[in-house]
This record gives structure tokens, sequence and C-alpha cells, in this order.
């Protein structure tokens, strides 16, 4: 801990008029729109599957079974958006209307009775099935949490810039097949490193060690690549796209440039592709994973107690988004904080949690302002060169 600097509590500004609070028909506007939305979504997946889904995601789950899922989501969106008028206020009925309307489009395209059948995979899909998934548990996993035991309790649901984190969100799980296929080709340069008898003495331990070991290896290849777009400036406005979101919640860490998304699910499988482990330890991981880059982002106070010593938690996570001074370049680990102990880059300040989130030069407010931000900077970087 810095002794000489002075930590501050975070201030969030509370503003009841942007609240969701029951009775209004706000909740129940908004949820029969985001239903109606998922519905509609869901019904193309059904419809055009080869196109829609991820091949590696149909294996995990029961297409006839989330077809009843389907079913009462329609209905409860259908309910919510009849519920929003019932509650007579006039400026949240637009929201009814439009949920009503998405769903009676669902059902019109064929609802939750579109036939299943076998599908031929494609190599390039959008991945639409696992974006509703991930979306809904995201919802009821980490929202709820976030209600409950918020560390920042005035922070709102529709934060500020929500909609920007809400299309990475949308835009990193749509494109998971090109992602995949990028990883693979990526991965597919290191065959001259595979050892077949290594693999095998790999798969021969028990499932759990193996997953100790995934979880180590990645972690060690993601930390030095974390470390290396902090360190390198090129790099870094890249990596900054990360750093500019200023209110931490489970849908902050969508936000990220399609450079670094792309990058990092590359590096990170080149250890698991050398090591070759057993499917269910792989499995075991990749959920692992997903769930904690999400909760590290998260809205909670849970302290986690004696496994913040072990596993990235979000008060430690949150520390690397800070941009005060004794947090900058710090808390590079993705799972475990055990190489930020090693390399000396830890900041975790007792019970301290960060003031201020974001970069220390802001960043454009915009998804093209990103996209280009990398482009933008570096090219100023090297007019500045030339004028020296």
């Amino acid at each position: 801990m810095d002794e000489k600097y002075e930590y501050k509590v975070r201030q969030v500004e509370k503003n009841p008029a942007k609240e969701f609070r029951f009775g209004e028909g706000r909740i129940s506007g908004v949820a029969s729109v985001t239903l109606g939305i998922l519905s509609v979504l869901a019904v193309f997946a059904y419809l055009y599957p080869s196109h829609l889904t991820t091949t590696e995601l149909r294996r995990v789950y029961d297409a006839e079974q989330l077809q009843v899922v389907l079913k009462y989501g329609m209905y409860f969106s259908l309910f919510l958006g009849i519920l929003t008028f019932l509650l007579n206020k006039a400026k949240y009925k637009s929201l009814g209307m439009c949920g009503i309307g998405l769903t009676l489009l669902a059902f019109a395209l064929g609802g939750y009775s579109v036939p299943v059948g076998p599908v031929e995979p494609k190599a390039l899909s959008l991945g639409v099935d696992w974006l509703i998934l991930a979306f809904m548990g995201s919802i009821f996993i980490f929202m709820v949490l976030e209600k409950l035991f918020p560390q920042y309790r005035d922070q709102l649901i529709l934060r500020p810039e929500w909609d920007m984190d809400m299309f990475y969100f949308c835009f990193n799980h749509l494109a998971i097949s090109a992602i995949l296929l990028f990883a693979n080709y990526h991965t597919s340069h290191f065959s001259w490193a595979v050892n077949s008898s290594f693999q095998d003495t790999i798969q021969s331990i028990p499932v759990w060690m193996q997953f100790i070991l995934i979880v180590l290896c990645a972690d060690f290849v993601l930390y030095w690549e974390h470390r290396l777009y902090h360190e390198v400036t090129s790099l870094w406005h890249i990596h900054a796209v990360h750093h500019s979101v200023e209110h931490m919640d489970w849908l902050a860490g969508s936000r990220a440039h399609f450079i670094q998304v792309f990058s990092e699910r590359a590096m990170v499988m080149v250890p698991l592709y050398l090591l070759g482990p057993d499917e269910a330890a792989l499995n075991a991981y990749v959920a692992f994973a997903a769930l904690q880059a999400i909760l590290i982002h998260s809205n909670l106070s849970v302290s986690f107690g004696p496994l913040k010593y072990i596993f990235v938690t979000p008060q430690f996570h949150h520390w690397h988004h800070s941009s005060e001074k004794p947090a900058l370049d710090t808390n590079y680990s993705a799972h475990t904080i055990l190489f930020d102990v090693l390399f000396n880059t830890m900041h975790l300040p007792g019970k301290h949690w960060p003031a201020k989130f974001g970069t220390t030069v802001r960043l454009p407010a915009s998804v093209i302002g990103h996209l280009l931000y990398p482009l933008v900077a570096n090219m100023k970087k090297l007019k500045r060169r030339k004028q020296r």
C-alpha cells in the first residue's frame, strides 16, 4: 500500500429520475421489450441455425428444451407489456406496446414451434444463440448480485454509456465464430511444438489437476499479453478502449477494441492447444474464464475472504481499471494473482476500493471513435516525432 497516497471513497451521483422503481411501468416495459427482442432473435436462430448459431455451443444445449424456455419468455413478454398499460404511466406505455409488437412478430415467424432438425455446420456464422444465453445468464446471475451486494449503491443499471457497452457485448458474442476461426488458425502455426507423449501425460492426470494446469498456463500468457498492451505505446492505444469505461459493472468488461478481442482469444488458445487436455477440463476452464471475466468487472462488494489472495476478484480488477496514480499499470492477471505477486505488479490496498475509473487521457465517447482511436493516436505520435 502507498502510505503517502490519500485513498478516497468513490462518489456516484444519485439520479432518481432514471432509477427503476416498482409500480411505475418502466421495469415491466423494459423487460417486455428485452424479452421481445430476444424472442425474435431466438426464432430467427431456429429458422436459420446454420447461419445464426455456433457449432461448438450446439453440442452443449438441447434445442428442443430451449424452445420451452422460449415459450415462457414470449408469454412473459406479452404479460409484462400488458402490465405496463395497466400501471397507467403514459410515458412507458410505448415500451409495453413495443414489447408486445416484437413478441407478436416472433409468434408470426413461427414462435416456439419451429421444427428442430439436423443443422449443417458453417465455418462462419453469427452466434445469436451464444448472445441470447450469455445475456440471460448475465442478467439472472450478475445483475441480481449487483442489486443485492452493490459496491456502488447509487450506480444505475442503465448507467452512462451502458448502450455503447451493450453494443460491444453483442458484437463480442455474435462474432464468436469468427473469433474461434481466427484463434484456431493462429494456433495451427504452433503444430511444430505439439508433443503427443506430453499430451498423453497431461490427459493421464485427474481432470481437476488438468483444470488447475490450464488456469495457470492461460493466466501466464494473459498476464504477459496484458502487460505488453500497457507497456508498449502502440498497443496501449488499442487497450485504452477497454480502460475508457468509467462505470464498473457486469457489462463493463465487454468494451474492448476488436483487435484486442481477437488477439486475446488467439493467444490464450496456444497453451490449451499445446497441453491437449481432456474435453471435460477444457470445458470447465471455458466456463470458469467466461464467468470470471464478467465477475471481476461487476459492481459487487463481496470480499471473497481468503480467496482474494488466490483468485482475481472484483476489488483486485477494479484497481486495475482505476486512473489513480498508485494503481496505474498494476494487476495484470486474469485468473489468479500469482504472476502479479511474482513480478511485483500487484496493488491491493487493504479494504480500499478505487474512487476513479477510466483513462488519464479521455477517449472519444463513441464506438467509431474507439475503432479509429489507435490509428489516430499513433499518427499523432509519429507526427510529434517528425516535428522534433
